[in-house]
């Protein structure tokens, strides 16, 4: 008797857009309890990846499995789009723009549970109330608009309400990129503790190579919508083979950095032709 394969595994994932190829042969897995980051460039094709895993975005080539079941096709009927939605979670660079501005916080939240769980609505309010308070938000902040909230404020929003469907996998989507630096350590440092608690797989799409850093296992580079480099996340970033991913590194000011040197790497990488490395 064969055994499904446990996790998220991605094969020959491709995505076009008329002329234009977004996303080109991308494959990698994603192990429970596990954390890859995927990094580019914008234009790369890495938010166009995250879309068609969440089911954004329907994948014109390649596969999608979650623990064994195909994700890849359009899915059949609501109960079927609720599972898949249930499974794997989103949080967005802007989460206004996925919270509900007509309804408080606490119900941003509990809307989430009446989809997904079979609470009754006192237990839904208890365990809205949890929620938040698990990414460091009170009755206050519950009771409020999103409008009234902080951009931090309003992420931790965002993370407690895709924690409400009990995900296997949550996809952040340059979650941190428009928030101040302190802001953004709190909210790095919420995500670790929140992996490191529940067991949950993390998928970051980002360009900051630091967050990447901070938090995954392994990384996939991508450029013009292709892999150009994988493998695990300090392996990569401290000795990587890909010009593409050396330019990445390069490109991050430092003190002696010169950004005439960089546009002249840049310059001489030739158009996306090079041999990828595995």
């Amino acid at each position: 008797m064969t055994t499904a394969p446990s996790g998220l595994l991605v094969s020959g994932l491709g995505k076009r857009f008329g002329p234009h190829t977004a996303v080109d042969d991308v494959s990698f897995t994603l192990p429970p309890g596990g954390s890859l980051g995927i990094v580019g460039e914008s234009g790369c094709g890495k938010t166009t990846t995250a879309r068609m895993l969440v089911g954004l975005e329907t994948p014109d080539t390649g596969t999608v499995l979650l623990d064994g079941r195909d994700r890849s096709a359009r899915p059949r009927g609501r109960a079927e789009r609720l599972a898949r939605a249930r499974e794997i979670q989103m949080v967005f660079q802007d989460p206004y723009l996925s919270l509900d501005p007509r309804i408080t916080v606490r119900d941003c939240v509990e809307e989430v549970l009446r989809l997904h769980s079979p609470l009754t609505a006192a237990a839904r309010r208890d365990r809205a109330a949890d929620l938040l308070d698990r990414v460091g938000l009170g009755e206050r902040e519950a009771a409020a608009l999103p409008r009234r909230l902080s951009g931090g404020q309003r992420q931790r929003v965002a993370i407690a309400r895709a924690l409400a469907a009990e995900p296997k996998v949550l996809i952040l989507d340059e979650a941190v990129a428009a928030l101040d630096v302190s802001i953004q350590a709190q909210i790095l440092d919420l995500l670790a503790g929140i992996r490191r608690d529940t067991g949950l797989s993390f998928l970051f799409v980002s360009h900051d190579l630091a967050v990447v850093r901070h938090l995954t296992d392994r990384i996939c580079v991508l450029r013009a919508g292709r892999v150009v480099e994988s493998g695990a996340t300090e392996a990569v970033l401290g000795n990587p083979r890909h010009p593409y991913t050396r330019l990445l590194l390069a490109s991050v000011p430092r003190p002696g950095w010169r950004p005439e040197h960089i546009a002249e790497q840049r310059r001489s990488l030739a158009a996306p032709t090079e041999d990828l490395v595995p």
